[in-house]
């Protein structure tokens, strides 16, 4: 196992360039499931979750290669194979694989997902979803089963704004028959990616990127070639860490429509952010004044910025207060920016962060995904060195993480944890 150093104090300056976004790669992967040719997806990200979802559709039948950031998927002889245990369980989004199988099979068996531990995220929206179309959905011993003699169109309302469930629903719905209306849906741009894909196959779909999307269901899909969207998570971080450390940075390959609710706050703070069709150049001043933020669903602020941007408040002038409303669990950060001698504490479920405290160097612990790029971020910021176990983590989510920083001038590097390390790390 590898640990992450990065000693801090070094400013960024440069250009980095964002891959394709992971939070749509996980669906769009799945989605050629429901496919009867060939599927291309251009610009993915070079992170472990492809890797993984790639080696899932091999082993229901697909045949997967790839060439770069270019993946060529061939569903032809892909069968209804169970997938109760193994691969499926390391990360969350092996739930569309739900959707992808019972629209095209009819049928599925799926293990329960695993991924970042952020508290409970149920999956009832998805079910509810599913039994609105026809189907039968049981769970027996750690793995959901769903069946179905025909799938039908059904108009089916959200309780609670769900990415996931407006995804996995769409999957299955568009080769239902009939009319499918999914009402309060999440309206996030990866959404508006994967029903571009859908629509590429020949599926009938409006409405995607606001909160009721009607589908018309089709018997069959074909292949396509498709381009996937920049990742606004992995921009945001970026800019989160221009912000914090950066002289002037150029972001490339973003859409700055997608990070509205960052760019607002930054400027708020009195950070120079400048706009192009595809770039963010990013200069922050000597002083920066705090905010308050709130995480929310789409267009709001993303809770997947709300750890990066956490750190970020610990160089601010003031006290400025962090409310998590998506997933009150996102939180296991902070005991890490304490430990590099940030002044934070949690108060339900908000953190209050009273910055211009300088951090140093410690030992700390990625416990998520997004936890990992706050600590790296607080690294970078720090006095000393900082040491990053966890990063499997952060490679989750973050391509080529490394180069990256080296690129904008930043001394990180890894090595090899020791035994000692590694079973603290493992009992942590």
């Amino acid at each position: 196992m590898k640990k992450l150093l990065v000693e801090g104090g070094k400013p960024l300056r440069g250009r980095v360039r964002i891959g394709g976004a992971k939070n749509s790669a996980v669906a769009l992967l799945p989605a050629a499931i429901l496919a009867d040719s060939p599927v291309t997806i251009e610009g993915l990200p070079t992170i472990s979750d492809i890797g993984i979802l790639s080696d899932l559709l091999e082993e229901i039948g697909g045949t997967v290669s790839k060439d770069g950031t270019t993946v060529y998927i061939d569903p032809t002889h892909m069968t209804a194979m169970p997938l109760p245990n193994g691969k499926v369980k390391k990360l969350r989004a092996s739930y569309y694989f739900m959707g992808a199988m019972l629209g095209r099979f009819k049928k599925a068996v799926i293990g329960l997902p695993g991924g970042c531990n952020l508290g409970p995220r149920p999956i009832d929206q998805h079910i509810k979803g599913f039994e609105a179309l026809g189907a039968e959905v049981t769970n027996e011993q750690g793995a959901i089963y769903l069946r179905a003699n025909e799938l039908r169109g059904a108009r089916i309302y959200l309780d609670v704004v769900s990415v996931g469930a407006t995804i996995n629903i769409m999957l299955a719905a568009v080769r239902a028959k009939g009319k499918t209306v999914i009402e309060n849906a999440a309206k996030e741009p990866e959404i508006i990616d994967v029903a571009t894909l859908l629509t590429s196959m020949g599926a009938k779909i409006k409405g995607a990127g606001t909160d009721v999307i009607r589908i018309e269901g089709a018997e069959t899909l074909k292949g396509c070639l498709h381009t996937i969207i920049p990742d606004r998570i992995e921009a945001g971080t970026y800019t989160i860490m221009a912000a914090a450390q950066g002289e002037e940075v150029m972001i490339d390959n973003v859409i700055p429509q997608h990070l509205e609710s960052l760019l607002a706050k930054l400027r708020e703070m009195g950070i120079t952010v400048e706009e192009s069709d595809e770039q963010l150049y990013i200069r922050p001043g000597k002083k920066i004044s705090s905010v308050d933020i709130k995480t929310l669903v789409y267009p709001g602020f993303p809770t997947d910025l709300q750890q990066p941007f956490t750190t970020l408040l610990t160089r601010a002038e003031g006290t400025g207060i962090v409310t998590d409303t998506i997933y009150q669990a996102r939180f296991k950060h902070i005991d890490e920016l304490r430990r590099m001698n940030a002044n934070i504490k949690v108060e339900g479920g908000s953190a209050i962060v009273t910055g211009t405290s300088s951090l140093e160097g410690a030992k700390v612990t990625a416990s998520d995904l997004r936890a990992g790029a706050a600590l790296v971020i607080a690294g970078l910021m720090a006095d000393g060195i900082t040491e990053v176990t966890g990063i499997e983590h952060i490679e989750r989510g973050y391509e080529n993480l490394t180069q990256k920083l080296l690129d904008l001038g930043a001394r990180v590097w890894h090595e090899e944890m020791s035994e000692e390390e590694i079973e603290q790390f493992q009992n942590s």
